[in-house]
């Protein structure tokens, strides 16, 4: 049996720059305290968990005082800054730069369609901690879409800005572009529309799906390696899937089925935005333990 790892896959920049802040200070510490799950991976946060690291959620924030509490990539909303101050929290910021830029420029689009009278749309997930950040900067004015269905939500008699959150499909938010422009126009009956669109998907998350095409092509079988919990996760597992039919998502090498395989296969072990590489390389080994692998 072949077995490849995709070099590509694994931990984008932002995932990266916050992982590393953790393990400094765990290994100068011992312990230390993050809003939520610092990475959308169970096997990722169970390492860092060993290491000392504490996952807490917001209402445990507000308990804690005199402490130091880490924001992780995906960034937090603003009052999460405001009950550090009252409670002289030190907040260690790793905070995406991208998911940052993306939160000063929507404020000040937000304050901008404040005066006339328009409304600021979020391409995303409603849920995610990202975009609840981003509707923060608009006093959670901004309408979440999630898809072409979620259209009719939006005045389009009005001006309209719409963003997206940065790990949302490419090819869709431009549908979704082209969906709101037609609409505008008919609703206003006019070529020149007041709308406004911000392509604010990270160019290392939106690139993975021509690489992923790419690399599942020539193989038997495709891994998928992810957390369950991660929105990046399902959409590459999706892009996969679908340039390979024989594409299994798991999320740690004990859901591995070896009636999948046949013992002369190429196989091929990728991952998300979020996935570790010694997690995929895990799944290599575990695979060496049923078969010959070259």
């Amino acid at each position: 049996m072949k077995v490849r790892i995709d070099i590509q896959s694994g931990f984008c920049f932002g995932v990266v720059y916050a992982i590393n802040k953790a393990e400094s200070i765990l290994r100068e510490q011992g312990h230390l305290y993050v809003l939520g799950d610092i990475v959308h991976n169970e096997q990722e946060v169970k390492r860092l968990t060993e290491m000392g690291l504490e996952v807490i959620d917001h209402e445990k924030l507000k308990q804690l005082k005199d402490t130091q509490v880490l924001i992780r990539a995906h960034g937090e909303p603003t009052e999460t800054y405001k009950i550090a101050y009252e409670n002289n929290i030190k907040l260690i910021d790793a905070s995406c730069p991208v998911v940052l830029r993306l939160q000063n420029q929507i404020r000040q689009v937000y304050l901008d369609m404040k005066e006339q009278g328009g409304q600021v749309v979020i391409f995303g997930k409603p849920n995610h901690p990202e975009v609840i950040g981003l509707r923060s900067q608009t006093n959670y004015e901004a309408i979440v879409i999630q898809g072409l269905d979620d259209l009719d939500n939006i005045d389009f008699t009005r001006p309209v800005a719409l963003f997206a959150q940065t790990t949302k499909n490419l090819k869709l938010f431009y549908q979704i572009v082209s969906e709101i422009g037609k609409r505008m126009k008919i609703a206003l009956g006019k070529e020149q529309v007041p709308f406004k669109y911000y392509d604010t998907i990270c160019r290392q998350v939106s690139h993975r799906d021509r690489e992923l095409q790419t690399f599942c092509k020539d193989k038997d079988v495709v891994l998928f390696v992810s957390g369950k919990k991660s929105s990046n996760g399902k959409m590459l597992y999706g892009v996969c899937k679908q340039v390979n039919p024989n594409t299994y998502f798991i999320s740690s090498p004990e859901e591995i089925d070896f009636s999948w395989f046949r013992p002369d296969d190429t196989v091929g072990i990728c991952g998300a935005t979020s996935t570790p590489q010694w997690l995929m390389q895990k799944v290599k080994d575990y695979l060496a333990q049923k078969f010959e692998i070259e």
